[in-house]
């Protein structure tokens, strides 16, 4: 089992970044990839950024160019930069770790972009 603790969410105004943490723990060498989801209220979970164990990401139309996900190994630790917040930015951040028949997920952060 891999243990996920996220942090760094809080309340910002719109234009202004958060950094995200997600210290992993456990079986952290079966971990194929790591991300980030997000759930707003009254809408669906959505995918936000996703980083594979070579380094290769990906990210959602919606946060290209403005969020980049990134990896420590040597502290297991994983990052989400958020910059330029809007106000739909404002969701509950979930990180996970996939690995074979298996995904954990952290508790969520809150994130709270103000207009």
């Amino acid at each position: 089992q891999v243990q996920l603790v996220e942090s760094g969410g809080g309340l910002v105004q719109a234009g202004g970044s958060l950094r995200l943490s997600c210290a992993a723990s456990g079986n952290i060498f079966s971990i194929n990839a790591m991300g980030w989801y997000r759930q707003a209220p009254g809408k669906q979970r959505e995918l936000v950024a996703v980083i594979t164990s070579v380094g290769s990401t990906n990210y959602a139309d919606s946060v290209k160019g403005r969020f980049t996900i990134s990896r420590d190994n040597a502290k297991n630790t994983m990052f989400l930069q958020m910059n330029s917040l809007k106000p739909e930015d404002t969701a509950v951040y979930y990180c996970y770790a996939s690995r074979v028949l298996r995904t954990d997920w952290g508790q969520g952060t809150q994130v709270t972009v103000s207009s």
